[in-house]
């Protein structure tokens, strides 16, 4: 699998661009967030890339950054949703806010997105809204009062597999606890709360 390609911009189109790679011009199809985002014809350029196989073609989608990519590989694990239909839908929304509307469960705001109909925008909130939870906290509003600390913590709950849920409820219950204390004691007081 090709996870990422560092080359010069050969040729860009609106949807896609030909990477060189030492005389090798890949074609990787993109959304129009990540066209806009890429240099010239000529420049260097650095791309993370999604290999999509099938019997008949091998084809490679860019992304200019990690949220985009992370979005698009949870979209194409939704029932009915292909790569190419998930990169137009990343063409018509930023990769955090479709998290945030999923986790919302906006349906009348991803209706909005080209592509998305009701339907498809349902069953993107039943599939994603757990997957895409840490995306959409991260667009949200900018954390309270020990903030960085308690992102730690709630990172590294989720790192140890508990549920969004878990991981926030036990963040909230500590809120008032974050003075002087660090990061180890946090983490095994939410321990023992979520072992109970």
């Amino acid at each position: 699998m090709i996870a990422r390609l560092t080359g010069t911009v050969a040729e860009k189109g609106a949807e896609h661009v030909v990477v060189d790679v030492h005389g090798v011009g890949y074609l990787v199809h993109l959304s129009a967030a990540t066209s806009a985002a890429l240099p010239g014809e000529g420049s260097p350029a650095t791309l993370r890339t999604y290999t999509h196989v099938r019997e008949d073609a091998l084809t490679l989608y860019g992304f200019a950054s990690e949220d985009e990519e992370s979005v698009f590989r949870a979209l194409i694990d939704v029932k009915g949703v292909g790569p190419r239909a998930a990169q137009n839908i990343l063409g018509g929304i930023e990769p955090r806010d479709l998290a945030q509307a999923i986790a919302q469960g906006d349906v009348a705001r991803l209706t909005k997105v080209p592509g998305v109909g009701k339907k498809t925008a349902e069953r993107l909130v039943v599939e994603l809204k757990e997957k895409l939870a840490v995306l959409a906290r991260a667009a949200g509003p900018a954390p309270r009062a020990g903030g960085g600390l308690l992102d730690q913590l709630q990172q590294a709950l989720l790192n140890l597999g508990y549920k969004p849920a878990q991981a926030d409820a036990a963040v909230e219950a500590l809120r008032g606890e974050v003075e002087g204390r660090q990061l180890d004691e946090l983490l095994r007081e939410a321990l023992k709360r979520l072992r109970g």
